[in-house]
């Protein structure tokens, strides 16, 4: 591929619309991913089907076809009759798996390939606004959890784990700011490390990277953050893809110098994303001004250009797994 058609590659972003010619055309242009959110999904999982049938541009290279389908609070099958985290929290672990298997079952169904579902963040307490969506309230509960998850998930879907390096020891949403704290790495893998390795541990496909800032390790937000990539490949040897959390929360975090969603989509890529995700500020136009963006930067040296050749592979090979 050119480094442009490279760059297409690595996004994944979003329209708001159901209408089949829209979006065959918006995939059209190479994206890899599009991640339905509730504006693309109609009334049946067969309606549905029709709709993701309309991403797929070339059936022997599917893109990554993704949902946030946690359950609960944060669902977009209005029929998914699964057990949701809040539930499960005091389940045994054996039921997040059967919950996981049912949801991943209607997830492919309705003709998506990845599941944004599982929730290894450990809230620090009940009042945090992640706790309703975490799978355990303390690392062991949710390491069980989150493994079981992924286990359920095994062979329906790719199973993606969220938020690394986790939301709970940093307060705040990271939907209207950028959440910090200065708790040490040494503490980090004691506790809060834990469910994102059982996570890896049991064959996450996928890690999502959190805008949280660990300032002891990194001042950027993990997602931005060469240092909490490394930790995720060379500690708890994840080898799959690491995707971004919408890089448009960033966009409003209120920090001014995260404004320019071009900027830190290159920017994402350049510390070790393998994909970048926009939801909240994707138009028609945005995939395609970030795919500029991220191949003007290849041919400038701001990424090298083995960076997202990596990148690049990494996505591919999930695409090509996807359609086997």
């Amino acid at each position: 591929m050119s480094v442009r058609e490279r760059a297409a590659s690595v996004v994944m972003g979003t329209i708001a619309t159901q209408e089949r010619a829209a979006l065959a055309d918006y995939m059209a242009q190479g994206y890899g991913g599009f991640i339905l959110m509730s504006e693309n999904v109609p009334a049946t999982p067969e309606e549905l089907a029709d709709v993701t049938a309309s991403l797929v541009v070339d059936p022997g290279v599917p893109p990554l076809i993704a949902i946030d389908q946690e359950g609960g609070a944060v669902s977009r099958l209005p029929w998914d009759d699964a057990a949701a985290a809040q539930a499960l929290q005091q389940a045994p672990p054996g039921e997040t798996e059967a919950a996981f298997a049912r949801r991943a079952d209607l997830v492919a169904q309705g003709g998506a390939n990845v599941n944004f579902g599982i929730v290894a963040d450990v809230p620090a307490d009940a009042s945090s606004f992640i706790a309703p969506r975490a799978l355990g309230t303390d690392p062991a509960s949710a390491s069980e959890r989150v493994a079981a998850a992924v286990a359920g998930e095994s062979g329906r879907v790719l199973s993606t784990v969220k938020h690394f390096p986790g939301h709970g020891a940093a307060p705040g949403d990271s939907h209207q700011s950028i959440p910090s704290t200065d708790l040490t790495l040494d503490d980090w893998r004691a506790a809060d490390a834990e469910p994102f390795a059982a996570g890896v541990d049991a064959g996450a496909e996928l890690l999502m990277f959190g805008h949280l800032a660990y300032t002891s390790v990194d001042d950027a937000p993990a997602s931005l953050s060469a240092r909490w990539h490394d930790i995720a490949r060379d500690e708890l040897g994840f080898d799959g893809v690491a995707i971004t959390d919408d890089l448009g929360m960033l966009a409003s975090s209120g920090d001014a110098g995260y404004a320019d969603p071009v900027a830190n989509a290159v920017e994402a890529i350049a510390v070790g994303n393998d994909m970048v995700l926009m939801i909240a500020t994707s138009t028609p136009r945005t995939a395609g001004e970030i795919a500029d963006g991220i191949a003007a930067a290849v041919d400038d040296g701001t990424i090298p250009d083995e960076r997202l050749q990596e990148a690049a592979e990494r996505v591919m090979a999930l695409r090509l797994g996807v359609a086997e």
